[in-house]
């Protein structure tokens, strides 16, 4: 249908043919889907109806089928239980490991506190090694003018003396 009102000559006649082609394209799937509906509703009545008699015949007398029931409803209570216990226990392993993180977090601060304290007097060390450095420099030159004053002095003197 989609190729025959391709094939309209006129534009005003291929527009209300491809308008009800759409129509009729929503329409068709609009019955799909109410078919599709109705067979889900179908099936459900009958596994309904299934269930109901499979139901009212555990009742009419099959003693052994819910002793059966009452056994794997102890064996899922006990999985539960289990499960519980390892919830409870990956809980507790995780509530540890955020603990231990914490310490180390604190151990760290206080190793990384330790370090700026020794990065400071280090720096502060620096600044006086620099002055003492600096200082003998100065005192070296007064020692050797001093020596040299003191030789031109003697020399001196010894000349005169002379």
């Amino acid at each position: 249908m989609d190729r025959l009102w391709r094939s309209v000559g006129a534009k005003s006649q291929r527009d209300l043919w491809k308008r009800k082609v759409e129509q009729i394209a929503e329409e068709a799937q609009s019955l799909k889907e109410s078919l599709d509906k109705y067979n889900l509703r179908n099936q459900k009545r009958a596994q309904e109806a299934r269930e109901r008699s499979e139901l009212l015949g555990r009742a009419n007398g099959e003693g052994a089928h819910v002793l059966r029931i009452f056994d794997d409803e102890a064996q899922a209570r006990a999985s539960v239980h289990s499960s519980s216990r390892m919830l409870e226990e990956a809980s507790a392993t995780g509530e540890s490991i955020l603990r231990k993180y914490a310490e180390q977090r604190d151990w760290l601060k206080s190793a990384q506190r330790k370090g700026l304290d020794v990065l400071n007097t280090m720096g502060l060390s620096n600044s006086v090694l620099k002055l003492i450095e600096r200082r003998n420099r100065v005192d070296q030159s007064i020692k050797y003018a001093g020596m040299v004053l003191t030789v031109v002095i003697v020399v001196y003197l010894i000349w005169r003396w002379r």
